[in-house]
């Protein structure tokens, strides 16, 4: 079972890069579910840099960073909801990947 504290863990990840930080510094290590939560946040994060990142492109660059950002943030709403309800399914587009 999840350690009391799983569920917090993992909705505070997805809240900006801070939360992420102090998820991961919080975290439970041999806790999956909160692993898999930062996990997807990081990924979030990382998206979320590279959709800033386009806004320097001549021309389509603020379209792309646009489109990227708002993706970023139903990702983010997405991945707070299961969180809260305890799920631990993968994210559309991101969730097979893994950095930690």
């Amino acid at each position: 079972m999840y350690n009391k504290n799983s569920r917090t863990v993992a909705v505070v990840s997805y809240i900006t890069w801070i939360g992420w930080i102090v998820a991961f510094l919080i975290r439970d290590r041999s806790d999956a579910f909160a692993a898999h939560h930062i996990n997807q946040a990081l990924m979030i994060n990382l998206i979320s840099i590279a959709g800033g990142l386009c806004s320097h492109i001549p021309r389509v660059g603020d379209q792309l960073s646009t489109v990227v950002s708002i993706g970023a943030l139903v990702l983010t709403i997405m991945g707070i909801y299961r969180a809260a309800k305890w799920r631990q399914d993968p994210l559309p587009l991101i969730g097979g990947l893994r950095l930690i």
